[in-house]
């Protein structure tokens, strides 16, 4: 077995701890004391079907910690899965994480071996490379969905790894042995291409949505079916009929971020289309808006924060940027969360009783429509047309 150590324990970190511990001998540290102890009590923080079901396999080689020092010095590979969130000002990742994992673990011991599963800038891992004075340090990119992330993990689309090595071979072949399916592409290629290859794919799913987004926007606005037009279009096996249901705008912890850091690489680069994608998506929101304002409502109900069904992360979220815009107008707003243990969201009441809820909205506004709304059906604006992610 091969000794491996997790940093963060979020969807990524979470997933590759429990894949990786199902062949290899595992040891997991979060920062978080409270999901550490949740953890080791078999119960996890996240909304995730396969997370919750291996938690309560008692066959995983897997131990969750909270000694960094410990979890420094057990792995033969250091796994860093913390969070990197998109800075609007400088318009680059905070990879602030990513580095204080790196600096106190070679400071422990010189000849660690780190693995990179955050999300980082094209370029990165060379710089940081050269930082730190070491050349044991990979990139390898996640592609996994929220609420999907362990699934993904053992049904992988591809295996990528920064690193055109022995070594890179080996962390390939970890991956692909603790997955379920067998008959996985592994790709090594050169570090920065690596992480252009997790911020590109990325980029194109966030242009496929504001495509379908913008070609719902057309068939509104000119009162056509946009359910027809996207089953005729997706009939051409070229385009295809996934991911193509129309939302409020795309969101989540990765497209938003992922799309404008890419935009940032694109410095001194001609381009048109990766800016394109960040502001249609700012667009469907204010069109989106729009149309809810022009019923007139005195009170918008907003039906779950959450992107999308089976899921608990509200994080950057586009229902947020509609709820924002309609309260500009003087509209208010209330939220249905039942997430959320809080009183208000953004100066917003959140409503505790569904029933008050739907009494008291005079529009309620879902990005995805639910069985629960059947019953008010005529008072929902949504463009969920069909029913699905």
């Amino acid at each position: 077995m091969t000794k491996v150590s997790i940093f963060g324990l979020g969807y990524v970190g979470l997933a590759n701890a429990l894949l990786l511990s199902q062949k290899e001998q595992v040891k997991a540290y979060d920062i978080v004391d409270s999901k550490i102890e949740s953890l080791q009590k078999g119960f996890s923080h996240l909304e995730d079907k396969e997370v919750h079901e291996f938690l309560e396999r008692n066959d995983l080689n897997v131990e969750f910690t909270k000694d960094f020092t410990d979890a420094v010095k057990f792995g033969d590979f250091l796994i860093i899965a913390t969070p990197t969130d998109y800075d609007e000002e400088k318009n680059y990742f905070n990879t602030s994480t990513v580095e204080d994992v790196i600096e106190k673990a070679l400071a422990i011991r010189s000849d660690a071996t780190f693995i990179i599963k955050s999300t980082v800038p094209v370029g990165y891992t060379e710089q940081i490379k050269e930082k730190f004075k070491t050349d044991n340090i990979i990139f390898s990119p996640e592609f996994l969905r929220e609420g999907k992330a362990l699934y993904d993990n053992l049904h992988p689309s591809r295996i990528v790894v920064g690193e055109c090595s022995e070594r890179g071979q080996k962390v390939a072949d970890m991956l692909k042995e603790n997955a379920l399916d067998k008959e996985v592409a592994i790709l090594l290629t050169h570090s920065t291409e690596a992480e252009a290859i997790k911020l590109f794919s990325n980029t194109y799913l966030a242009l496929r949505v504001a495509y379908f987004n913008e070609l719902d926007t057309y068939a509104e606005s000119r009162g056509l079916n946009s359910r027809q037009i996207i089953e005729g279009v997706g009939l051409d096996p070229r385009i295809g009929s996934h991911y193509n249901n129309p939302s409020f705008g795309y969101g989540g912890y990765c497209l938003p971020k992922d799309t404008k850091q890419l935009r940032a690489n694109y410095e001194n680069v001609p381009s048109n289309i990766i800016g394109a994608i960040v502001e249609a998506n700012t667009t469907r929101k204010s069109f989106i808006a729009e149309q809810i304002l022009a019923k007139k409502p005195k009170m918008v109900g907003i039906y779950r924060l959450t992107m999308k069904a089976n899921s608990d992360n509200f994080r950057y979220s586009s229902i947020q940027g509609i709820m924002k815009r309609i309260k500009a107008k003087g509209v208010e707003v209330v939220v249905y969360e039942p997430t959320l243990s809080e009183d208000t969201f953004f100066n917003s009441k959140v409503i505790k009783d569904f029933n008050e809820f739907k009494v008291i909205s005079d529009v309620i506004v879902a990005n995805r429509f639910e069985s629960l709304l059947e019953d008010v059906k005529d008072k929902v604006y949504t463009r969920d047309i069909f029913g699905k992610d």
